[in-house]
């Protein structure tokens, strides 16, 4: 038990008060994944060609059939994990639907086999639509390969995944030509935070339980983690959503933008890192810089609720969401600040946690259909009514709740504190 932990517990009343609330916190995670789960079994599986419907009206009615990569590699994900990790989740009908999508993929996500690149979009019999000059899609095919392979034991996905994993990392760190972005003279050397932090999240991906993975990719972490923390700039007050190359902040509109949830998701996939490298230095820089800065300058103070953009000269920033409330930045905050405070015991991360969490619950859960709204106003009034869409799919709600189901476990079953 850490010392922050420890100086907490103040009496034994205050820790019995506290165990109590987070039992309840946690059967209510509980009962809401199952809710959710449930939706997306319902709803979106395309029992005819395989894989998931994810364009959902309130309701679950299939609004558009056209399959987005991301998504099918994420659904698939997401069921395969669940079905590993959960005793409640380990039966054949979640299974064999995670087979379907990721069955589905393999004839289909790519574009020209043997070839890496794949589609953003497919039709719902798998023919490709649209393609992105990115690595999006194929990050999350890996994801998907890598779970399949732990949830059926077969060679042939993680085969796949590693052979796709190491086309991205040629793709980012050597030769981005295959992606077919044209190099424009105008255009600057900017890196996005999503590169590196992806990279990071595959390494912890296949590196689960993998000694010989986890050593193959020991400097990739390291070197993505470097990558990621670059993105503080202005003497550490401000995390920058994009940078230049080489770790400068940008111009204009480009350089000043700030997305409060995505440091927050930055931030506990650095915090897994630190736990990976027994590094507790780093550890509370990243609690400072990608938990507590950007919660303090992205939490609406008006309305509660993060805001989707920010300008770090608080000029009005360009998209018209800026100050939108989404689904996914509050579930990224939800398992940040738990990570934080299961990892620190630091209390401010506990009650931070316990605001997001309230918030998220009141605001974006759907207590007549199931799952949750993706988008609401400023004000915390729905916006859009879809559950699912070319972005939101059964990913980060449910990915929310199952990991915040099992820290909240992991924090009940630690010893109590001797009088």
């Amino acid at each position: 038990m850490s010392n922050g932990l420890r100086a907490r517990q103040a009496s034994g009343g205050d820790m019995e008060k506290e165990r109590e609330t987070l039992q309840a916190w946690k059967e209510r995670v509980g009962q809401e994944l199952d809710r959710v789960v449930a939706f997306w079994m319902e709803h979106s599986h395309d029992q005819e060609h395989g894989g998931f419907f994810t364009c959902l009206s309130r309701e679950g009615r299939v609004y558009d059939d056209l399959k987005y990569v991301w998504l099918q590699g994420r659904q698939v994900w997401m069921y395969c994990r669940l079905y590993r990790t959960f005793q409640r989740f380990h039966h054949s009908q979640l299974l064999n639907a995670a087979k379907a999508g990721g069955e589905f993929l393999l004839r289909y996500a790519r574009l020209a086999p043997p070839g890496k690149k794949c589609a953003f979009v497919l039709t719902r019999d798998g023919r490709p639509v649209k393609v992105q000059r990115t690595i999006f899609s194929e990050c999350f095919y890996t994801m998907a390969m890598n779970e399949l392979w732990r949830a059926t034991g077969e060679v042939r996905y993680q085969t796949e995944a590693v052979e796709m994993m190491d086309q991205i990392v040629h793709w980012v760190r050597e030769d981005a030509s295959g992606l077919g972005r044209p190099q424009l003279q105008g255009a600057p050397t900017a890196e996005p935070m999503a590169v590196p932090m992806m990279l990071l999240n595959l390494v912890e991906q296949l590196g689960e339980a993998d000694e010989e993975l986890a050593g193959k990719y020991t400097e990739l972490g390291d070197w993505c983690a470097r990558r990621i923390l670059q993105h503080v700039q202005r003497d550490g007050q401000a995390v920058l959503e994009n940078v230049s190359e080489d770790g400068k902040e940008l111009s204009g509109c480009l350089g000043r933008q700030q997305n409060p949830g995505h440091a927050l998701e930055a931030g506990w996939f650095l915090l897994r890192h630190c736990i990976r490298k027994g590094d507790p230095e780093l550890r509370a820089h990243v609690v400072d810089k990608f938990l507590l800065l950007p919660f303090r300058s992205g939490w609406d103070p008006d309305h509660g609720g993060l805001f989707y953009f920010q300008d770090a000269d608080d000029f009005c920033p360009t998209q018209l969401e800026w100050a939108m409330k989404l689904w996914w930045p509050h579930s990224e905050a939800m398992i940040a600040f738990l990570m934080g405070y299961s990892e620190s015991g630091d209390p401010v991360l506990l009650r931070l946690f316990y605001q997001v969490a309230e918030y998220t619950f009141r605001q974006f859960r759907d207590p007549e259909y199931g799952e949750w709204f993706g988008y609401l106003s400023r004000e915390g009034k729905v916006a859009l009514s879809i559950k699912g869409g070319p972005f939101k799919g059964c990913f980060h709600v449910p990915r929310c709740l199952a990991m915040c189901e099992e820290m909240l476990g992991a924090l009940l079953s630690r010893p109590a504190p001797t009088p």
